[in-house]
């Protein structure tokens, strides 16, 4: 018997898995990343980069129509709200995280939940669950082809790579693609990939995100119809490979000769309490914690604070002294803590303009020193923040962040993580519809048609509605 191409066991693998492999463990996983991905999603549905992709989008029809999240009577070409669905994922790096690192979901279910309602024969909840969970799964064999992946990223943004061979699989997979057209998909989408970490703490960033969810569903799409591209593609330096300097695949396990070891089983995400970049998670933690003791000897004045210094890992695309916007601020390490160490929290409202620019956060901005000593790694997984504050006094004030509540070691709790759903979902959708979301998904793998999601999604809260 030959041995199967990389490329090709994906492709198989794609094809084979079913809903029988999925476990508990994986099953409950998946469904929280799903009521968060939405969460943000419905509140990103209210930014600025949101309302500007979806007035573009709106130059284009079709017969096929696909719900807009928080949109009570708009829809949209398939694509075109995988698109926009997935830009308001992103707007605000709200979304959840993994390791190695990339923003999973909000590649993949949009894409799904836009193909799903435009399908002629609708597919189950349990079928979406599975969909889901193959482009999850894709996305972390992929980023496993390398150990630079293991590291905050320095030259591209993971999810405009993997995020859109994630895409492509969950929709092959919904389709009922064949095996080889399962790898035509990832082949086209390949062709899709890479976006620069310049545009990074920018309005295209969030495009990341949707240009991957719709460039993975076009993807399945075109491989659907016969399109065909390298049928190696993963198995390449010159395919896939050449994103990675140190790219070595390996084939996909045989997802039909017994049980499946999905990624997911032994690898949870990280659940973000804040909407920026995860970085600021460990910052904004060590902030609050340095003031809290700050605060047992003396009351916080901004006058007696001397300075501030940040111990974080070294990169330089979330080392932002100054920022002047939204996206600067959600990924500055100095804005984070200044915000916390100011105001005792960090929310949604902390990076609004006037938030951003009053004369206290500048003062104290210019007062922060920033250092990367050598064993803080830039990693995910073994980064920590410090923060010691000293005062006109000389009295120094220190906390040490190494593991926020959220990350996938210390996990949200069932309890918190719907909180947030509620808190997110609840700007853009009346109440009926934020408890049909949070029913929906939780008993998904009982649901006869998925695409009834998006009646939820839809329903929008009249504007007297008390929050």
């Amino acid at each position: 018997m030959l041995r199967k191409g990389i490329t090709e066991s994906f492709g198989a693998a794609i094809h084979a898995l079913n809903t029988s492999q999925l476990t508990d463990g994986v099953i409950n996983r998946s469904k929280r990343m799903m009521l968060d991905t939405l969460g943000v999603g419905l509140i990103g549905s209210t930014t600025a980069v949101f309302n500007k992709a979806l007035k573009y989008s709106q130059l284009f029809h079709s017969e096929e129509k696909s719900s807009v999240w928080g949109k009570s009577g708009t829809s949209l070409p398939p694509h075109y709200a995988a698109f926009v669905n997935g830009i308001a994922v992103h707007s605000m790096d709200f979304d959840d995280t993994w390791h190695p690192a990339t923003h999973p979901s909000g590649a993949v279910l949009p894409a799904l939940l836009a193909l799903a309602e435009a399908l002629p024969s609708r597919p189950s909840g349990l079928d979406l669950l599975l969909a889901f969970n193959v482009g999850i799964e894709v996305q972390g064999r992929l980023m496993r082809f390398s150990r630079e992946a293991y590291n905050i990223p320095k030259r591209f943004h993971p999810p405009s790579v993997v995020g859109v061979m994630g895409s492509a699989a969950a929709s092959a997979k919904l389709l009922g693609l064949s095996p080889a057209q399962c790898s035509h998909a990832l082949a086209v989408a390949a062709s899709s990939a890479g976006a620069p970490l310049a545009n990074t703490a920018t309005q295209t960033k969030p495009l990341h995100i949707g240009n991957a969810a719709r460039r993975g569903l076009e993807a399945a799409q075109l491989a659907q119809m016969g399109l065909e591209g390298n049928p190696a593609i993963l198995d390449m330096d010159c395919g896939f490979g050449i994103y990675y300097k140190d790219y070595s695949p390996y084939a996909m396990s045989d997802s039909t000769a017994g049980g499946f070891n999905w990624i997911l089983e032994d690898q949870d995400v990280a659940f973000k309490r804040i909407p920026a970049h995860l970085g600021m998670h460990w910052v904004v933690d060590a902030a609050l914690a340095a003031r809290a003791k700050l605060e047992a000897v003396m009351t916080f004045d901004l006058s007696q604070i001397r300075s501030i210094k940040l111990k974080v890992p070294p990169s330089k695309y979330i080392n932002c002294p100054l920022p002047t916007s939204e996206h600067q601020a959600r990924h500055s390490f100095q804005f984070n803590a200044c915000s916390a160490l100011l105001d005792n929290k960090v929310t949604v409202s902390s990076f609004s303009e006037a938030q951003i620019n009053r004369t206290s956060l500048k003062e104290l901005l210019s007062k922060v020193k920033v250092e990367t000593p050598d064993d803080n790694k830039a990693s995910f997984d073994k980064m920590y923040c410090e923060v010691e504050i000293e005062t006109s006094g000389g009295q120094c004030f220190w906390a040490r962040c190494d593991t926020f509540y959220g990350h996938w070691r210390r996990p949200l709790s069932h309890v918190d993580l719907v909180e947030k759903f509620r808190a997110n979902a609840s700007t853009v959708l009346s109440s009926e519809g934020v408890e049909g979301v949070i029913d929906a998904i939780g008993n998904i793998e009982m649901m006869q048609e998925c695409s009834s999601l998006g009646s939820y999604v839809r329903m929008t809260r009249n504007l007297n509605e008390e929050l």
